[in-house]
């Protein structure tokens, strides 16, 4: 793939990301019609019923896709006079709510939580010291537990820091629709910005809901921008910042659990059924009933033999309801997911000072940390339940999660044994045919030449190269901070240099300031590699600054290199064919033994092949089923030539070469071979060249719809390969005579 690929594509708003044009139909749906579909589309549906007047975010799992909804919305959006945007970084979405700080403006942003909220937090403590006059929420997707990409912290922190509310609504459509239209509510009522987060699962739930009609905002952003106002007082200035921290404690926080109350935020459930109960983070409402009902505590439409205090708001707690569920209660166990245990530690405090002696469980029945799973579920309440009530239990045969484990001797266990002794761990890893990985195969073979090299990692699809069979990479310490990683290791006494990884959505997040500006400031003399893809592929494939595809209503088109050497990079190079291993080799091996001084900068530039596939494969069969003739490159591997030393395996880790027997009955070790999923990428047969290896790999066409030119030529080829094969074969043939 060469550099035309920039000039092939077609221009559209969006190239890669997940288009959700049908579904955003039914957010057009008016009062009393049903809705049904995803949760992230039932957000989008209860914003603009509640009259939001702008929308902003940076796009993350698991909440992505509610920026691929809005910008498929956009149109809808504008009708309604709602401005969207993509913004730059978490921090800069955060900052978007200022508009609310003086206008009674409703407005949300999105972004993935805890690294995004730790990039939003200056904004965020900055906005909840001065508060907000209209409804100001921030919604983050949860991203804890086994399904997680980021270290394992929890959003509940950034709550308690910066007094902000904190929603955790129960994951149904009702519930979490009820919550955004609440959550604008409560911001206004306390005049405080309202957090609401949604785990992976709440996000993708399905169901269905009564929808209201979309409205526009009683105040408009033409009103606030025609007559501005501003108050000293809500700027976050000493010494207002006084003022506005004893505001929090005395004005806000009295009225927010005023509104929790009187609204119903927080729901009991079977509150009198048991002199024990639990209580539980709203998130983890599912996983909890579905527990009692496979103990027989509960059925499946959520009657609950066990009463249930339900916290929809796990911050600001409300003293009055905990102490009016634990009234006559012997104990309750306290769900809640994570470390450490903010809820559990605030009641008890909350029930020592109201002198109520309710026996407090939690994290002695459940793990500290880890995701609350179903079967950790189980288990947990089922010990809790055995301590406080045996014969609810008493013959019943428990759940296999929450009996007591086999012996270490045990048949199932020593199978397990065995078969992890047998069968290899494998590790993430690049796309067929991702543009990536000739990079770190360049990289590999730079090694053999100048020896290893410090290497700083970053965030993005390019982290994959810590693993097999890349080995790459030291640390990681955020998005965009790849080159800040290795500020350190500057010093004269040396010529080595070392290496930094940055990908073009981290570059355009963080990376341009906190890393080529710095590596400029400080002179430093090491090397980066930005790796441009064409979007933010890491994050569902959304356009970033200097994506190639024209976008209707973003501009794109600005090159990273202009970027680079706008800020004083003066060594710049530009690899516009990642699949070119010498090309890319040759360029590692100049920057990192130059004699030049200063920062070095290498710009390897290839479109996602995952992106490019989605793209082309419709164009592709479309053609095919148009009779056109279409030509699609494969490659393969010739296993009377291979040798079985599989460098080429190791210096490239695509998922479509792997091994397969070897068809000589005199040589024992298995041949590589190429898979059908190859999508031709070439990168096999550049390593098989440019590492001086085999000379098996071979190129084949497919062709569809082949001419009479085509056939004729098969016919021919055919013709002469046969006679060659048929020469060979007579001759082994005279020879075994």
């Amino acid at each position: 793939m060469g550099p035309g690929w920039l000039d092939s594509r077609h221009t559209s708003i969006r190239m890669a990301e997940r288009s959700f044009t049908a579904e955003v139909e039914k957010l057009r749906l008016g009062a009393g019609e049903e809705f049904h579909g995803e949760g992230i589309l039932a957000v989008t549906k209860a914003l603009l019923q509640s009259g939001v007047s702008y929308v902003a975010g940076y796009q993350g799992a698991p909440i992505s896709h509610l920026m691929d909804v809005l910008t498929d919305a956009n149109d809808i959006l504008r009708e309604l006079g709602v401005r969207f945007e993509h913004s730059a970084s978490e921090a800069t979405a955060a900052a978007t709510l200022a508009a609310s700080v003086n206008y009674p403006l409703r407005g949300a942003v999105t972004f993935k939580s805890t690294v995004g909220t730790n990039v939003a937090s200056d904004a965020i403590a900055n906005l909840a010291s001065g508060g907000v006059t209209g409804g100001a929420l921030i919604i983050v997707g949860e991203d804890y537990g086994e399904g997680s990409s980021i270290m394992q912290e929890r959003s509940h922190a950034f709550a308690m820091k910066s007094q902000v509310w904190l929603l955790d609504p129960r994951p149904n459509l009702p519930s979490i629709v009820q919550a955004v239209q609440q959550g604008f509510e409560l911001s206004e009522a306390s005049r405080t910005p309202v957090m609401l987060e949604l785990r992976i699962r709440a996000c993708h739930v399905h169901g269905s809901f009564v929808a209201q009609d979309n409205r526009r905002g009683d105040f408009t952003l033409k009103d606030a921008m025609e007559h501005p106002r501003r108050a000293v007082d809500r700027i976050a200035l000493p010494p207002s910042t006084y003022l506005h921290e004893q505001e929090k404690v005395t004005e806000r926080w009295p009225a927010a659990v005023r509104f929790i109350q009187e609204r119903g935020l927080n729901e009991f459930f079977s509150e009198g059924a048991q002199d024990f109960g639990i209580v539980l983070q709203g998130g983890l409402y599912n996983g909890v009933l579905r527990a009692l009902e496979l103990l027989g505590l509960a059925d499946a439409f959520g009657h609950s033999r066990v009463p249930l205090y339900v916290l929809n708001v796990t911050y600001p707690l409300v003293d009055a309801e905990f102490t009016r569920f634990c009234a006559g209660k012997r104990s309750i166990l306290i769900v809640e997911e994570g470390q450490p245990d903010f809820i559990e530690q605030a009641v008890h405090a909350m029930l020592r000072r109201a002198d109520v002696q309710t026996r407090v469980h939690g994290k002695d029945f459940l793990p500290m940390a880890g995701e609350y799973t179903g079967g950790v579920l189980v288990k947990g309440i089922a010990r809790f339940v055995e301590a406080c009530a045996p014969a609810l239990l008493a013959g019943r045969e428990l759940p296999a999660a929450a009996r007591p484990l086999l012996p270490a001797a045990g048949p199932k266990t020593i199978a397990i044994q065995d078969a992890a002794s047998q069968v290899h761990g494998r590790p993430p890893s690049f796309c067929t045919g991702c543009p990536e990985r000739p990079i770190f195969t360049a990289i590999k073979l730079i090694e053999r030449e100048l020896g290893p090299h410090h290497v700083s990692c970053d965030i993005g699809c390019h982290l994959f190269s810590i693993l097999p069979p890349f080995n790459i990479g030291a640390t990681t310490m955020g998005y965009g901070l790849g080159w800040a990683g290795a500020a350190a290791f500057n010093t004269e006494e040396t010529g080595k240099r070392t290496l930094s990884i940055m990908g073009d959505g981290g570059f355009w997040h963080n990376g341009l300031t906190s890393g080529v500006g710095n590596a400029v400031f400080n002179r430093t003399d090491n090397v980066l590699v930005v790796i441009d893809n064409g979007y933010s592929a890491a994050t569902g494939g959304q356009d970033v600054l200097s994506s190639q595809a024209g976008n209707a209503i973003r501009s794109t088109r600005h090159p990273i290199e202009k970027a680079v050497r706008g800020v004083g990079v003066e060594w710049v190079r530009t690899v516009d064919n990642t699949y070119s291993l010498e090309r890319m080799r040759n360029t590692l091996r100049e920057a990192l033994t130059t004699p030049e001084k200063g920062p070095k900068v290498i710009v390897a530039s290839s479109e996602c092949m995952l992106n490019k596939q989605r793209r082309v494969k419709p164009l592709v069969r479309k053609a095919i089923g148009e009779g056109k003739r279409v030509v699609r490159e494969r490659f393969g591997v010739d296993p009377d030539t291979c040798t079985g030393d599989h460098s080429c395996i190791r210096l490239s880790g695509c998922p479509s070469l792997t091994i397969k027997p070897n068809p000589d009955p005199l040589r024992r070790d298995p041949v590589a071979t190429v898979l059908d999923s190859c999508v031709g990428c070439g990168l096999c047969g550049e390593a098989a060249h440019a590492a001086v290896l085999c000379p098996s790999f071979y190129r084949a066409e497919i062709i569809s719809n082949p001419t009479r030119w085509d056939r004729f030529k098969q016919r021919v080829r055919g013709a002469v390969i046969g006679w060659l094969q048929g020469r060979i074969e007579r001759r082994l043939a005279g020879l075994a005579a």
